[in-house]
């Protein structure tokens, strides 16, 4: 179920990665969760146990977009895991292209509408990639925090 090397699109730039995984989830809430302690395992075992926790919030808001917003039934979405000599990265993709995400202001008894501000807040940097069939948003927290952590 874990990939070892990077997305197979020969369009793409090559990326210089020191580590990589991928896994695929169904669409259901079980799977955020299951998801989520992978990607802190994964800053553990690569080094990095002082991002862990955040890595795995942020993973946490893009599986829950992904599988509120972004996944159709019976297809699968996507986590991809990356450490670069600068930063962690977290991306997940899911079917859906036409539904960009988007940042609004919730109301104090709002129980949705937060999720990205914590990316805001959490990540060094973020962004959403349009695919050829669907979206990819990912994250990435500087390798740094966990030297300092």
């Amino acid at each position: 179920m874990t990939d070892s090397c990077p997305p197979r699109n020969p369009k793409a730039k090559a990326k210089a990665y020191d580590r990589y995984d991928a896994v695929s989830y169904t669409p259901y809430p079980r799977n955020i969760p299951l998801a989520r302690r992978h990607v802190a395992q994964l800053a553990v075992d690569w080094g990095h146990p002082g991002v862990a926790g955040d890595l795995a919030l942020l993973a946490s808001e893009l599986c829950t977009n992904a599988l509120l917003h972004g996944c159709l039934r019976d297809r699968l979405f996507r986590v991809e895991t990356s450490l670069t000599g600068r930063a962690l990265r977290v991306a997940v993709t899911d079917p859906r292209g036409e539904r960009l995400p988007s940042t609004r202001t919730a109301d104090p008894g709002d129980q949705f509408g937060r999720g990205l501000l914590l990316v805001r807040t959490y990540a060094d940097r973020w962004a959403v990639e349009k695919l050829t069939v669907g979206k990819t948003v990912w994250v990435e927290l500087d390798i740094s925090r966990s030297r300092d952590a």
